[in-house]
C-alpha cells in the first residue's frame, strides 16, 4: 500500500444514481446473454429455449428482491458477505464472502480469456497473451478512475449493444414475415412443442439458462456508491432481473422463429450467429463482435463487483484491512483491490487458455493438461454464486419473518421459494466443480480458523463508519 492510500475511515462515495445501477447490472448480465449458450440449450431442451428462459427468470426473481430487501436493511459493499455475517452467523458470513470471492475473481478471468480469443481470431497476427493483457490493463485503467467513469463506459455499451439487438429483431421479423409458415402452431412451437416436449431436459436445459442471469448480485456491492440505497438497490436489482429475462426471451423466440429447433446447428457453441446470419449475411460476423463487446462490458463490470465485495470483507477485519479495507482518497475506489483482481485475472488468463468454438475442449498453456475448461469454469462460477444466492434468502427470511415478526406470505413464500430453487441447482452442479469449490470453501475455512486461532477469536467487525456530509 503506498502512500496515497489510507485504511479506510469512511465510506465510499454516492454517486450512481438509479439508472446507473440499472445499466451496471444489464452491462455485467449482458443483454446478449442467451446468444452464447443459444445452441446448448436448445439441444438440452429439445427446442425449448423460450420457456427454460422464463422460468430461470422466475427463480432469479425471487432471489433478487431478497437482495433488494436486504440491501435496504444494510446498504454496504459487503453485499451477501454482510447480510449473512449480520442476520445468521459472522462464520456463516465468512464462508458467504469467501465462495464469493471464487465466483467473482473467476468472472473478470473467463471474460479477459473470451475477449481475447474472440480478438485474437479477428486479428490473428496478434498473439493471444498481447490481447489477454491489453484487456487486463483496460479493465484495471478503467475501474480504477472512478465508478463514474465505469457508469459512462457502461452507457456506451449499453447504446452500442441495444443498436445491435434492434437490427437483429428488424432482420428477424422481415425474415419471419418474409417467408411461409404452417400458421398460429409456428408462432407457439418455441414455448410448447408436443412432439418434442420433455419435462425432465427442461428442468435440465434451465439450470443452464440460470446462467443467463448470474451477475444481478453485483449492484448489491455497490449498495455504498448508490444514491438512496435502500430504495434504488432492490428497484435496480429486480428491474435489471426482469429486464434480462424479457429481452432474452424476446432474443431466442426469434431465434427459433428463424431457425427451428429440428434443423441442426453446424456448432452448437456458435448457433445464435448462424441464426442471425440466417436471417441477414452480414449479422453473423456482427453478433461475434457484439459478443467480444458484451464480455467486455461484463469483465469490466465483474472487476467493479469483485473490489467492492474485497473492500467490504477487509473494512471488516476478515481479510488484511491495510490492504483490502482501503480507499483512494482522490477517486474514493477500492484502489488496491482493483488492481489486486487485474492482476490475479491477467495471470489466470495467460495461464489458462481456452479454445474458441470448443468449450467442450480445455487446455492449460501449451494444451498439456486438461485440467481447467470453460464449462468447469462456468459452474465453479455458479457454486459460489448460488451459496451467496441461498445466504441471502434465508438472511432475507431470518431478519423479515423471524426477527422483525413481519409474518407476511411474502415474507415466508418469497425467501423460501428462493432459497430452494438455488439449492437445487446447486445440487445440480457437477462433481468437479463441486470438488474444486470445496476445495476452495476448505482453505477459506482454514484461513479463518487459523485467523482467530480456531474461531475464538473475532472474525468480522461489522462496525461501520458514519456517513460522509
Amino acid at each position: 500500500m503506498d502512500s496515497g492510500t489510507a485504511v479506510s475511515t469512511t465510506r465510499l462515495k454516492r454517486s450512481l444514481t438509479l439508472w446507473d445501477l440499472i445499466l451496471y447490472g444489464i452491462i455485467v448480465i449482458q443483454p446478449v446473454a442467451p446468444m452464447s449458450v443459444y445452441g446448448v440449450l436448445s439441444d438440452s431442451g429439445h427446442g425449448h429455449v423460450v420457456t427454460t428462459i422464463l422460468i430461470a427468470m422466475v427463480g432469479m426473481l425471487f432471489t433478487a428482491f431478497s437482495y433488494g430487501r436486504m440491501a435496504r436493511v444494510y446498504p454496504s459493499a459487503g453485499s451477501a458477505f454482510t447480510y449473512v455475517g449480520q442476520e445468521i452467523n459472522p462464520v456463516l458470513g465468512f464462508i458467504t464472502g469467501w465462495s464469493m470471492v471464487m465466483d467473482y475473481m473467476l468472472n473478470p478471468m473467463i471474460c479477459i480469456i473470451w475477449c481475447s480469443q474472440i480478438a485474437h481470431v479477428f486479428a490473428p497476427n496478434v498473439p493471444y497473451a498481447i490481447w489477454a493483457i491489453f484487456f487486463a490493463g483496460v479493465f484495471t485503467a478503467l475501474n480504477v478512475q472512478g465508478i463514474k467513469t465505469s457508469a459512462r463506459v457502461n452507457t456506451l455499451l449499453a447504446t452500442g449493444m441495444g443498436v445491435v439487438i434492434a437490427i437483429f429483431f428488424v432482420a428477424a421479423a422481415r425474415y419471419i414475415f418474409g417467408n411461409a409458415h404452417d400458421g398460429a402452431a409456428f408462432f407457439t412451437r418455441p414455448f410448447y412443442d408436443p412432439e418434442t416436449w420433455d419435462m425432465r431436459a427442461v428442468f435440465g436445459a434451465t439450470s443452464i439458462a440460470v446462467l443467463s442471469y448470474i451477475g444481478f448480485d453485483g449492484i448489491s456491492t455497490l449498495s455504498e456508491e448508490a444514491e438512496n440505497p435502500r430504495r434504488n438497490i432492490l428497484l435496480a436489482t429486480v428491474l435489471t432481473c426482469f429486464a434480462i429475462g424479457i429481452l432474452s426471451a424476446l432474443e431466442v423466440y426469434a431465434a427459433q422463429l428463424i431457425w427451428p429447433s429440428s434443423k441442426p446447428f453446424p456448432n452448437s457453441d456458435t448457433a445464435f450467429a448462424y441464426v442471425a446470419g440466417h436471417a441477414w449475411a452480414p449479422l453473423f460476423g456482427v453478433v461475434g463482435f457484439t459478443l467480444l463487446v458484451a464480455n467486455f462490458g461484463s469483465g469490466m463490470g465483474a472487476q467493479i463487483g469483485a473490489a467492492r465485495l474485497l473492500f467490504g470483507m477487509g473494512r471488516s477485519k476478515a481479510l488484511p484491512e491495510s490492504f483490502f479495507g482501503a480507499v483512494d482518497p482522490k477517486r474514493h475506489v477500492p484502489r488496491n483491490n482493483v488492481l489486486f483482481v487485474g492482476v490475479l485475472s491477467l495471470i489466470g488468463a495467460l495461464l489458462v487458455e481456452i479454445p474458441i468454438h470448443r468449450t467442450t475442449v480445455c487446455s492449460v498453456g501449451q494444451g498439456v493438461s486438461t485440467l481447467f475448461c470453460y464449462g468447469l469454469g462456468a459452474q465453479m462460477l455458479n457454486f459460489g454464486a448460488l451459496i451467496a444466492f441461498m445466504g441471502v434468502n434465508l438472511a432475507a427470511f431470518v431478519h423479515y419473518f423471524l426477527r422483525q415478526g413481519q409474518r407476511t406470505f411474502v415474507n415466508l413464500t418469497a425467501p423460501l421459494a428462493g432459497f430452494l430453487i438455488c439449492l437445487a441447482l446447486w445440487l445440480g452442479l457437477s462433481t468437479p466443480a463441486k470438488i474444486v469449490g470445496v476445495i476452495w470453501l476448505a482453505v477459506g475455512i482454514g484461513f479463518g480458523a487459523w485467523k482467530t486461532r480456531g474461531f475464538r477469536g473475532t472474525l468480522i467487525n461489522f462496525d461501520l463508519p458514519e456517513e460522509e456530509s
